[in-house]
């Protein structure tokens, strides 16, 4: 029976090449995260929620303006 997780193929006739793994705890990059404003945020979701406000709006405008035109219709 052979556990699947632990087979691997070793090759010993070539040396391992280890810089990659080596450097990469060795090499630190400074991360800067960039902050954001709250208000910033806000006046965006602001303005992303009227626009949305506006849409609904006209939609139940035309609506209510097709359902009296059909009332009227409808009553003539």
């Amino acid at each position: 029976m052979t556990i699947k997780g632990f087979e691997a193929k070793v090759d010993l006739q070539k040396t391992p090449n280890v810089n990659d793994t080596a450097d990469k705890p060795l090499k630190s990059k400074d991360i800067e995260t960039k902050r954001v404003d709250i208000n910033v945020l806000k006046a965006r979701a602001k303005a992303i929620q009227d626009k949305e406000n506006a849409k609904n709006r006209i939609i139940i405008f035309f609506f209510l303006l097709t359902l009296g035109g059909a009332g009227i219709f409808f009553s003539i």
